[in-house]
């Protein structure tokens, strides 16, 4: 069982980070790439990301020194969460390429303890080495191009949708009622947080820090986690709420309910950026039947075009952004 212990200073400065951390949707979406559970709102995905990963997959021998790090259950490192990726995906890579030798050291030595052995690359990493480093900054960023990126539009929404339900929670029950809503494993009694079944027995003691509680999309439905060093700043990742999930699907059901299935189809697709041929290929149109759609669109002032030589790239506006991912604009 873990106990996170509050003071009342711990319960004043308890809250929710306000937009999805890049770095812990990637380490957990890849746990939840073996979770045996399903979720429809993943399927595609997932599937996906299991063919690019099988041996000899398109992404396998770019991510695997990335996988060794997250084993399929288990401890992993904490360097890999690095709290500077609340600010974004690049703060966030380059303090896990930053940090320091020491840590590395004792962080890995964790991960053999808990593993029993470690592959000669993931430990070049704990001692440091420029080539082992070099290589995991280009499994981050290959593995974040793939599978996080194509999806954050959907993964901020859910983390929206969550915010606004933990936020209605606290104002009808108080920090009380909001952490004992987080996940059935979580009990809060007003000084100590106590989530059953955890896989190590350990007491946390926030001493004034607060606790930062963190919305995930990719987590799995199970009990939530939170770093193993206690030193480290309180954090408490846990899976967003299923009605947050399902917002998911009601953003999108009604972006084809305005536009017509195949132009939403074009702006999903647009968010990743492609030219007229990839689109049509992708819709399975012709080339004159994507343009069209496309032109209409970016009348619409959802998509922007910019021709380079022979092709033509197509973009989201921030208006085509924000109306993927179910919200308003932001404000410029």
């Amino acid at each position: 069982m873990l106990r996170i212990h509050f003071s009342s200073a711990d319960l004043v400065r308890t809250r929710i980070s306000s937009t999805p951390d890049p770095m812990w949707e990637l380490a957990l979406s890849i746990h939840l790439l073996r979770y045996r559970g399903t979720d429809p709102l993943l399927g595609g995905w997932k599937n996906r990301m299991i063919t690019d990963l099988k041996p000899g997959g398109a992404l396998r021998d770019q991510v695997s020194l990335l996988l060794a790090l997250n084993p399929p259950v288990g401890y992993f490192p904490d360097f890999l969460t690095p709290p500077e990726a609340a600010t974004g995906f690049a703060p966030g890579l380059e303090a896990v390429l930053s940090t320091p030798k020491h840590r590395l050291r004792k962080e890995i030595n964790a991960l053999g303890d808990a593993q029993g052995s470690l592959s000669g690359n993931v430990d070049d990493v704990g001692v440091g080495s420029t080539r082992a480093l070099g290589e995991l900054g280009t499994a981050i960023s290959r593995y974040h191009e793939t599978a996080i990126a194509p999806m954050w539009d959907r993964v901020r929404t859910a983390v929206d949708a969550d915010r606004g339900l933990r936020a209605r929670t606290m104002l009808d029950s108080g920090t009380e009622g909001l952490l004992n809503t987080i996940h059935p494993t979580v009990r809060f009694d007003g000084s100590v947080l106590e989530i059953s079944e955890y896989p190590s027995d350990r007491d946390v003691y926030l001493e004034g820090r607060g606790l930062q509680l963190v919305p995930s999309y990719f987590k799995t439905p199970s009990k939530p986690v939170c770093l193993f060093d206690p030193d480290l700043p309180p954090v408490l990742v846990y899976s967003v709420h299923h009605e947050a999930r399902a917002a998911v699907v009601r953003s999108q059901e009604a972006l084809a309910a305005l536009l017509g299935r195949t132009r939403a189809a074009v702006v999903e697709l647009v968010a990743d950026g492609g030219t007229t041929t990839e689109i049509a290929r992708r819709l399975e149109v012709s080339p004159a039947a994507a343009s069209q759609h496309v032109a209409v669109l970016r009348e619409a002032g959802l998509v922007h075009s910019l021709r380079d030589r022979n092709t033509v790239l197509h973009t989201l506006t921030p208006l085509g952004h924000a109306m993927l991912a179910g919200r308003s604009p932001t404000p410029t």
